[in-house]
């Protein structure tokens, strides 16, 4: 049962205000990247034409990407900020366990585990905290910040990173940022989307992003080791919650539908250039 069906029965915490708000920052800075960035790299077409015009013409394009980026830049350091946070604290949990999303042995038997289940050889892994897609996920966006945001700077600085690195690695970097943005858009419009909203058990949208709860049976039927740790060691009641309320779950279902149309356009758009 998605959480968006439904509110029957015990809601549990999932993922915090921190969380639900890096998210969205996110959500709004990679759809800002995308939709100013790919008119500006397929400029010589009629179609990039005309989306730039849409939103103030070629240079307002580049203004909004940089505004855009500046904001993904404050994203990621809020993550990383939480993350030495919780270290200088001794949780050392941030970096192995079920609440790490760093991969473990079990990820990658989960995973071949998962595979034998698609074709009926074999039970359906005991998922825990964190899948291993939800982790390949994540560690996706971490090398696109690492690739297309160090090559981004160097671009958007060009004057004071020429001080210290070779004129021909800028002409590295112009490639290596339009092509791993493209990988990007096509990743998170296409993998992340199935995975987060389009799979069958989560159509037509999962909203626990946004709302940050889900029904308790939800966390049983679909990550059961997660669950049995949580009653073993007495921390289910205190992730209990109240359901999401009416407003929140339109809310969370409108935003969700149109950043996956929004994405879902900018996949065709980058399908017809590469066609034509």
């Amino acid at each position: 049962m998605s959480s968006v069906r439904g509110a029957a029965g015990r809601y549990l915490v999932r993922f915090d205000r921190f969380d639900r708000f890096l998210h969205v920052l996110m959500m709004v800075a990679f759809l800002g990247l995308a939709f100013t960035g790919i008119p500006l790299l397929f400029a010589e077409y009629p179609w990039a034409s005309r989306l730039a015009h849409a939103i103030g013409g070629f240079r307002a394009a580049a203004v909004l990407h940089r505004i855009s980026a500046a904001a993904m830049l404050l994203c990621f350091a809020l993550h990383l900020g939480r993350v030495a946070r919780r270290l200088l604290r001794r949780d050392w949990g941030v970096l192995w366990g079920p609440h790490s999303m760093v991969p473990r042995p079990k990820d990658f038997f989960d995973f071949f585990g998962h595979v034998r289940w698609f074709f009926g050889r074999g039970p359906r892994p005991s998922f825990d905290r964190f899948t291993y897609w939800e982790k390949f996920d994540y560690w996706a966006v971490f090398w696109g910040m690492t690739i297309i945001g160090g090559s981004g700077l160097v671009l958007w600085f060009p004057k004071l990173f020429a001080r210290v690195l070779p004129g021909w690695l800028f002409n590295v970097a112009l490639l290596v940022h339009g092509e791993e943005a493209l990988l990007a858009v096509g990743f998170i419009f296409t993998i992340h989307f199935f995975n987060g909203h389009l799979r069958p058990e989560k159509f037509p949208m999962d909203t626990v992003i946004f709302t940050g709860v889900l029904p308790e049976e939800e966390v049983r039927i679909e990550r059961p080791a997660e669950y049995e740790r949580l009653v073993a060691t007495g921390q289910l009641e205190p992730l209990s919650a109240p359901p999401p309320t009416l407003r929140q779950r339109r809310w969370s279902f409108a935003v969700g539908t149109i950043a996956v149309l929004l994405g879902l356009i900018l996949v065709g758009f980058t399908i017809y250039a590469a066609l034509t």
